[in-house]
Parts: C-alpha cells; sequence; structure tokens
C-alpha cells in the first residue's frame, strides 16, 4: 500500500464531537510528523500515532505552533503557522501526520489528519518548510 490520499481520522472527530476524549487543538500540543509512502493510513479505523514509517528528527516530529480554529463561508478551517525542520538530510518525505501528543487516555496521541504531498521529497543538509495551503491545513464544510 502507500498514501493515496490526505484524510481525517473519522473515529477521533466522532469521539472528540461524541466528547469522549478531550482533544483541544488550541491548547494541546499539536505535532507535525513526515512519513514515507510507506505509510499505509486506515481514515476509518487508525487511532493513534505510532512512528513505523517516520523520517526526520527529532523523533516524533515537531510542535505545530499557533494553532487556529476560524470559520469561513460555512467552513470550520484548521490551520497554524508554517512548520520547519533544522538543518537535516532526509529522503522519501511523501506526507506527514498530524497528531495530538497530550493526550492520553482513552488512547494515546490520536491522530487528527494526514497531508499527503503527491509525490516523495528530500532534502540535502537543508531546512525542510512545509508551507501550509492560504485556505489552511484542512477544512470542515459545515453548510448542509
Amino acid at each position: 500500500m502507500a498514501i493515496t490520499a490526505s484524510g481525517l481520522y473519522c473515529l477521533n472527530f466522532k469521539d472528540i464531537l461524541g466528547n469522549d476524549t478531550a482533544v483541544d487543538l488550541l491548547a494541546d500540543t499539536i505535532k507535525v510528523a513526515l512519513v514515507t509512502n510507506s505509510a499505509t493510513p486506515n481514515f476509518d479505523t487508525e487511532r493513534s500515532w505510532a512512528n513505523t514509517y517516520e523520517v526526520g528528527s527529532p523523533s516524533g516530529g515537531i510542535t505545530l505552533t499557533t494553532p487556529t480554529l476560524t470559520v469561513s463561508s460555512g467552513s470550520l478551517v484548521f490551520d497554524g503557522d508554517d512548520t520547519a525542520w533544522g538543518s537535516q538530510t532526509i529522503s522519501g518525505i511523501r506526507g506527514c501526520i498530524i497528531y495530538d501528543d497530550t493526550i492520553t487516555t482513552p488512547y494515546a496521541d490520536p491522530q487528527i489528519c494526514l497531508v499527503n504531498f503527491g509525490s516523495d521529497y528530500s532534502v540535502t543538509s537543508g531546512v525542510l518548510t512545509i508551507q501550509w495551503h492560504s485556505s489552511g491545513i484542512f477544512a470542515l464544510d459545515l453548510t448542509p
């Protein structure tokens, strides 16, 4: 398998909306971890972050700074500052997983979303920066 799409982890959003987990996208430590195309995301069943296909350091990714939730034209938009990994050499970067590093129960490190970069990227002795889309990291269309 491989990364074929970006997506939200459905069971975790079900738990967030059903008040079964206390994920706070604005106050918790939200991490961004780089992954290879060997990752096989299942947006219907996966819950917790596991660094099986992670690349780059530090292990577990880096903290998303200045997370925001805004409303725009009937959509709830999640965004944050562009994310940069310090000078290092990394290859085979296909995407990133965003997860909550604060939560430990009912399960640790619930995944929020995976962003597919569409192709593999590498950096050699340089800084890798993810420049998030101007419309945000993801948006939930809340209009019927």
